[in-house]
């Protein structure tokens, strides 16, 4: 598919998305410095991002974005420009406080669109999922920009829920709805606040190490509560159906009589 296909499928909310991604992308380029496989990083995420936002429209019959998707679509061409930006530190340096500044306002807005959508009453699904996907996505972004200094295991910090999301498709169990847990939500605060602080350098390299593995092993227990739980109401699932069935299935000894034997 060309890129003129790409666009031309795109909503106009998603559209405006993206050459808001490409405007800031340029600017970068323009006063830090961008290099060619940032610039191309950041292109096809502003598309990806136009087209899937699209889909997700169509799909939820959503003419506009509305003032709350829009505060959300905001934070994700900032994240797009961090991905640009995580890009190109593997070819050259990047300056490291716009790095910071750009991720420290989409993690600051990030409360913001929730809080439009509930006073406004325009909560949706659509808007849900577009939030929790460019969390995990920056997330994931930041982690793979702190294993230049940290080493490549801190990816595990960003990719646990891909992973986890990979394996469902495998195991569909794994897509069951998991109880609400305030202790889930303090690990994936704490995950995104221990990668801000290492991306920023602002404790001593040492520190921050401790601080990134303490974040993983405190993820690794959040995903291995939540499977056990799901793994639980699965066989408790099927017990509750292989039971009926067995019941049903079970051959009555109402009305039998013993043959007779031969020869009798």
């Amino acid at each position: 598919m060309s890129i003129d296909t790409m666009t031309a499928r795109i909503e106009r909310g998603p559209l405006t998305g993206v050459v808001v991604q490409i405007g800031l992308m340029a600017l970068l380029a323009a006063t830090t410095g961008l290099s060619l496989a940032g610039w191309l990083t950041g292109t096809v995420y502003a598309l990806a991002l136009g087209v899937l936002l699209s889909r997700g429209m169509r799909r939820a019959g959503m003419r506009a974005l509305g003032p709350a998707n829009a505060v959300t679509l905001g934070r994700a061409t900032l994240v797009g420009a961090v991905t640009a930006l995580v890009a190109t530190s593997f070819a050259q340096p990047v300056v490291l406080p716009v790095l910071v500044a750009l991720v420290g306002v989409a993690l600051a807005l990030d409360g913001v669109d929730g809080q439009v959508a509930r006073r406004m009453n325009s909560t949706t699904p659509l808007g849900a999922r577009f939030d929790m996907e460019i969390d995990a996505f920056l997330i994931l972004v930041l982690s793979v920009f702190v294993a230049g200094t940290f080493g490549w295991w801190t990816i595990a910090l960003g990719a646990f829920r891909y992973v986890f999301v990979a394996a469902s498709w495998a195991a569909p169990w794994l897509s069951g709805a998991l109880p609400p847990k305030f202790s889930r939500k303090v690990v994936a605060a704490t995950q995104g606040i221990v990668l801000v602080v290492a991306t920023a350098s602002l404790l001593p390299d040492a520190v921050s190490l401790v601080a990134l593995a303490a974040a993983l092993v405190s993820l690794t227990w959040s995903f291995g509560r939540d499977v056990a739980w799901l793994w639980r109401t699965e066989q408790a699932r099927r017990a509750a159906v292989v039971v009926p069935l067995t019941r049903r299935t079970a051959p009555s000894r109402r009305g039998t009589r013993r043959p007779a034997s031969v020869g009798v």
